[in-house]
């Protein structure tokens, strides 16, 4: 949340949050744009609110409030939620929204721009999303969904297996259809019945990291809409050269979902780098823990890179070792961190500039 937050700081010192006409999240950052919505009001902030008031919010909310914690205590010492102790984003929802305060529906949330919150079905293994008051995927259908509480789908974009579990989602509760498309705009079809009565929501980084799918077209390596830059944020920790677990060791689990989730992002990324390197889109990269002097001495030699105070090698690398935790971060941690997304979104702008 922290990386992403300096990344659209230096967005707004471009005065380019006015532009912002889609955003696409997973994990941190959905609970990032979730909470910069209720620290504004509900509405997108343009460039110099977030600048003077949404980014001083977050960095209070933030240093200040532990969801992890908790959300354990509301798990241990509340009875009723025993029965969420397989289904822990259930409980994480009722912090989000006691805890930030972010009591909103779907309904509440603009228009423009327009927020895709990704997760991912276990039943079905495909994107969940929640876009435009509607929430499903392509294989069970989807409903309409506007009072559906904000805080219950960020807790299911932010689901990560183990440690938080999914959110379990009760489909006879709701009326599904299918989406018919015509000339690219989703309209509703026909009703249908899902395959399954309950349906279990991870983590949107478990199907796509990145929240590309939404916005970009692997297979044409362009952007669905037409005349539109991209910027990808990627705040994920970089996979480490490490001994394997003993055989008997649980932990061993961990170890397999994080090269398979290494994979398909890495596979992402270098469709989508490819694209900006050929100019099919417009945009750019922004890689945790990339150093800035670094990569100008790189790509850009003839850039002032000495007259900037960046932050020096290992400090910049060594963020994307921070382990990410739903607790509070020290005040010190949220203002490196954030420095740190900063100026990896200058550094590339200078070196190629999309803003």
């Amino acid at each position: 949340m922290a990386f992403h937050a300096g990344v659209i700081q230096y967005l707004a010192e471009c005065q380019a949050l006015e532009s912002v006409r889609q955003i696409s999240t997973v994990s941190g950052g959905t609970l990032l744009i979730g909470l910069m919505l209720q620290v504004n009001g509900m509405r997108w902030p343009r460039s110099q609110q977030f600048t003077h008031h949404v980014l001083p919010g977050l960095r209070h909310v933030m240093t200040t409030r532990s969801l992890q914690w908790r959300t354990l205590g509301r798990l241990m010492f509340v009875p009723w939620n025993w029965r969420f102790a397989f289904a822990r984003a259930n409980v994480l929802a009722k912090e989000i929204a006691s805890g930030w305060n972010i009591s909103a529906t779907l309904r509440s949330v603009p228009a423009t721009p327009t927020w895709s919150i990704n997760g991912t079905t276990a039943e079905t293994g495909r994107r969940f999303r929640f876009k435009d008051h509607e929430c499903g995927d392509r294989m069970l259908g989807y409903a309409s969904v506007p009072d559906f509480p904000v805080a219950m789908a960020m807790a299911m974009s932010a689901a990560f297996p183990g440690g938080i579990g999914p959110l379990a989602l009760d489909c006879r509760e709701l009326s599904w259809y299918q989406h018919l498309f015509t000339s690219g705009t989703a309209v509703r079809g026909n009703d249908v019945q899902p395959s399954h009565n309950k349906v279990h929501l991870y983590d949107g980084g478990l199907y796509d990291n990145l929240g590309l799918e939404p916005l970009f077209d692997l297979a044409k390596q362009r952007t669905r809409s037409k005349d539109v830059g991209l910027v990808v944020s990627d705040a994920g920790a970089p996979f480490r050269d490490e001994p394997l677990k003993g055989s008997l060791n649980p932990m061993r689990i961990n170890r397999w979902l994080d090269v398979t989730t290494d994979q398909q992002r890495a596979l992402r990324v270098r469709t989508f780098v490819h694209a900006l390197k050929s100019r099919s889109v417009r945009g750019a990269y922004l890689q945790i823990g990339t150093s800035a002097v670094r990569k100008l001495r790189d790509y850009a030699t003839h850039l002032p890179v000495t007259k900037t105070d960046w932050l020096k090698d290992e400090d910049a690398e060594s963020v994307a070792l921070i382990p990410t935790s739903l607790n509070r971060l020290a005040p010190e941690s949220f203002d490196h961190i954030c420095r740190h997304g900063y100026e990896t979104a200058r550094w590339n702008n200078l070196a190629f500039p999309y803003c």
